[in-house]
């Protein structure tokens, strides 16, 4: 069980205070966070997170939410408002899309890729950058992660340059566990990470990141990451040219084995 932390200052945020009208509702009619959970089909974690604005509610559980306590549509009028501080509108229709990909593509050069991403290392990184609302944002990236804890999760295939494991973001503390994470996700077997080493010279992902979805019905969609912005792609032809791109990373790239094996060897690598 996630124990209850205080709420955050209700005027920090929209998410903070989304997560204090829950608080308040809540402890208003006597009800704990485990009933909470169960008259709302989610779980007690999830309303813990919720309230402390560590987790965007999706539009499902602000629904749920109304129904449980009888607010009249209280939360869903709040969850436009909450969904739209927690990501940019450029980005929205991605994350909507990767709720319902059944497989994805990722390639990442420079940093852990978000959906594996631990929520110290997401700190330290978005922290470089100076946003005005920094847990906001770790919050919406923490909450992209529960695509991994649908009934059916995607078949995810993540390959990354040797650059990533390089580059200790947060200091030797964050990274170790940021390794160790990326060990434990490598041995789910909906899920394979590989590594494309130093010594590969000149590969296809020179250009940056880019994610390439796939969906039980209908076609690909690809997303390229940008410096202030990144775009969503229908274009047939720059589809197939950023899936034939994954296929050359991943054949230059080492096996999951060695992957794993050069991640462990970087985590032994990192002293206090």
């Amino acid at each position: 069980m996630t124990a209850e932390t205080d709420a955050p200052d209700p005027t920090s945020s929209l998410l903070a205070f989304f997560g204090s009208e829950l608080k308040r509702i809540r402890q208003g009619a006597g009800v704990s966070q485990d009933e909470a959970a169960a008259r709302s089909h989610t779980t007690q974690s999830m309303i813990s997170k919720v309230e402390a604005a560590k987790r965007v509610p999706s539009e499902e559980l602000a629904c749920d939410l109304d129904g449980a306590f009888g607010t009249g549509g209280h939360f869903a009028r709040l969850y436009p408002l909450v969904i739209t501080y927690a990501y940019p509108s450029w980005f929205l229709p991605f994350v909507e899309l990767e709720r319902e990909a059944t497989a994805m593509r990722v390639f990442e050069s420079q940093i852990v890729p978000g959906l594996l991403q631990t929520e110290e290392y997401a700190r330290a990184m978005l922290y470089a950058v100076r946003p005005e609302n920094l847990d906001g944002l770790i919050a919406a990236r923490m909450t992209r992660q529960e695509v991994f804890e649908r009934e059916s999760p995607p078949r995810t295939w993540f390959v990354m340059d040797e650059n990533v494991l390089l580059r200790p973001i947060g200091g030797t503390a964050v990274m170790r566990h940021q390794l160790t994470r990326l060990l434990e996700q490598g041995r789910n077997p909906r899920c394979v990470i590989q590594v494309v080493p130093r010594t590969v010279p000149a590969h296809a992902g020179l250009a940056g990141p880019f994610t390439v979805l796939s969906f039980e019905e209908g076609a690909d969609v690809l997303y390229v990451d940008g410096f202030s912005q990144g775009r969503t792609a229908l274009d047939t032809h720059e589809i197939a040219t950023a899936t034939y791109s994954f296929d050359l990373l991943r054949a230059v790239a080492l096996s999951p084995d060695e992957s794993a094996g050069l991640i462990r060897a970087h985590l032994e690598g990192l002293t206090s």
